[in-house]
């Protein structure tokens, strides 16, 4: 009952004997191929670089707005306390000198208003705000709560953003509907708004599905290559300046959590506080 049935022998892919089981050549690479998935490599580099940088941009937007609204009552205050020590030594005193010191102080906190505080944060140097624009299309204004948006919400933008990249377009149409696109991700991530980003994923799910597109030319490939190339020399540009910048610098000192960075800082400034207001009860005790 143990009857063996004889196998015919077979040889492994690649070996010396493979030729003789399928009785033909590989088939050759085609020359641009490798030139292929190099561009394609290099698309890939490239959106990751651009989602680093944006989500960078965001939160040093993030963290100079929540400083300015959680902090600027606390330098406020500072610059108050200083003007009255100035002014309370200069009137105990009558030195021209204190007279000229308590004249700078004060004049630190009534500072003439600029373009921004002209028209109440809705116009500044890059044009109309994110806030005003809510304001006039009927969308809710919502400042940021946090430097560093929630996990979720970085990762919902990453994955839109490397699906719907107006760089994996293959024609100018869709190019422009995936800059449309990426317009809105960009605010929904800026904002925070994770709803926002769950149906806007939902939405590209849904839109039509890109051809693929024909092989390129060898031109072609070696042109897109050398424009990748720039366009990552712009975007380290970029990168350097928001690194380079003082709120950059300040997020650069806490890169896991810029959130406590700002808790650390409302606590030193308090401190200062406290010290300016002793200081001012002994100089007015001391008239």
């Amino acid at each position: 009952m143990s009857e063996q049935t004889e196998q015919p022998e077979q040889t492994v892919p690649g070996g010396s004997g493979d030729s003789a089981v399928t009785g033909e050549e590989r088939p050759e690479e085609r020359p641009e191929a490798r030139l292929e998935r190099a561009v394609r490599a290099a698309e890939q580099a490239l959106i990751e670089f651009e989602i680093a940088v944006e989500t960078f941009r965001v939160e040093v937007e993030n963290f100079s707005r929540l400083h300015h609204q959680k902090l600027g009552p606390m330098y406020t205050r500072l610059d108050e306390l200083d003007a009255l020590i100035a002014e309370a030594k200069a009137a105990r005193t009558g030195d021209a000198e204190d007279l000229r010191r308590a004249r700078d102080a004060r004049s630190l906190v009534m500072p003439m208003p600029g373009v921004e505080e002209l028209f109440h944060d809705w116009l500044g140097s890059e044009g109309i705000s994110d806030d005003a624009a809510a304001m006039l299309t009927d969308r809710p204004v919502r400042p940021p709560e946090r430097v560093r948006p929630s996990e979720e919400v970085r990762r919902l933008y990453r994955e839109l953003v490397r699906q719907a990249h107006p760089d994996l377009a293959q024609e100018e149409g869709e190019r422009e509907r995936r800059d449309a696109f990426i317009a809105r991700v960009n605010a929904a991530y800026g904002r925070g708004d994770e709803v926002l980003l769950r149906e806007l994923a939902e939405e590209w799910a849904a839109g039509p599905v890109p051809e693929a597109a024909a092989p390129g030319e060898s031109e072609e490939l070696y042109a897109r290559l050398e424009w990748l190339a720039r366009r990552k020399e712009l975007l380290s540009l970029v990168a350097k300046e928001l690194e380079e910048s003082a709120i950059g610098s300040m997020l650069r000192m806490a890169p896991d959590d810029p959130d406590r960075l700002l808790e650390e800082i409302a606590e030193q400034l308090l401190a200062q506080v406290s010290e300016r207001e002793a200081e001012l009860a002994a100089e007015l005790a001391a008239e």
